[in-house]
């Protein structure tokens, strides 16, 4: 896994973000589930940043 491809980034970022989003449709209601929406927004748009520090870095 090459983690200099931003679509290999991306992919990571938006794959472990449609976890927690499919964990807070499933499981959780009210303002938990809209708080957990929330985390996996913020998750698949950070994590590919993060991984772009750790690669350059």
């Amino acid at each position: 896994m090459n983690l200099r491809d931003p679509t290999v980034r991306w992919g990571i970022g938006l794959a472990s973000g449609t976890l927690v989003a499919a964990i807070a449709l499933l499981f959780l209601e009210g303002t938990m589930q809209l708080l957990v929406l929330g985390i996996a927004v913020f998750d698949a748009i950070s994590t590919p940043q993060f991984l772009k520090q750790a690669v350059e870095s």
